[in-house]
């Protein structure tokens, strides 16, 4: 039996292709982990009491934020396979910002809950705060509670006979927790993915990009595009599906 030699261009091409499969499994892997959690979301709003929260204006422009980023480290891949390597670092540089500038909208996302008292450890129902129908709800087996005269009532209770007064003050918020933990997930793959982006940042500074190698570029390109569809989901997960 004899060994065959690899050409350098082989040997670059099974090395991207190791890429690129590496690539697809760490997005494969934390889809994964997102549908457990997002599965026991659904899992836990089943039956008894449910917070309704409204989200938070600045969860809205963190979803302008991390699609801005998508287009341009998008951009970026772009100009390496044209050969327009002048390109790429300005436009890394611009994802990096939308990067953090998304952070910054999370934390004061974060900060408007815990002004209302929706934390991530479970606070009492009547601990909440803001206005009740504008920034939370309450709903018991799916339907909606309506406070009415300092009492509490089922929606289809229109004669206000059954007060649940007692029960709400012994319930606690379950949908905070998940919240937070939902979005404190993705913000920690965020976080990779910055951290991703000054290694590439600096790659492309060093002149490392070329059109015919850069699947490095290719890779966090593709984690940054899954990043914003995987925000995409649990924003309108988290509006509309509790």
């Amino acid at each position: 039996m004899t060994d065959q030699t690899l050409s350098p261009a082989e040997e670059r091409k099974r090395a991207d292709s190791s890429r690129r499969m590496i690539t697809w499994l760490l997005v494969f892997a934390i889809v994964m982990f997102f549908a457990g959690l997002t599965s026991a979301y659904i899992v836990s709003m089943s039956g008894g009491y449910w917070t309704r929260i409204a989200m938070p204006q600045p969860f809205i422009w963190s979803t302008v934020l991390v699609l801005a980023g998508s287009v341009t480290v998008h951009l970026a891949l772009v100009s390496a396979r044209r050969g327009r390597t002048g390109l790429i670092a300005p436009l890394l540089l611009a994802t990096l910002g939308l990067g953090i500038a998304f952070g910054v909208s999370q934390f004061k996302g974060w900060s408007r809950l815990v002004e209302i008292g929706i934390t991530p450890s479970p606070n009492k129902l009547l601990g909440i705060g803001g206005t009740y129908g504008v920034d939370f709800s309450v709903t018991k087996d799916g339907k909606a509670l309506v406070p009415h005269e300092g009492h509490w009532y089922k929606a289809d209770d229109t004669a206000f006979q059954l007060q649940l007064d007692q029960e709400v003050a012994e319930q606690k918020d379950r949908t905070g927790p998940y919240f937070y933990a939902l979005t404190a997930a993705h913000a920690a793959h965020v976080l990779f993915g910055l951290l991703s982006l000054l290694v590439m940042l600096g790659m492309a500074l060093g002149k490392r990009y070329s059109a015919e190698r850069h699947v490095g570029l290719w890779a966090g390109a593709v984690y940054w595009h899954f990043l914003a569809g995987l925000w995409v989901f649990l924003f309108l997960f988290l509006k509309y599906v509790h």
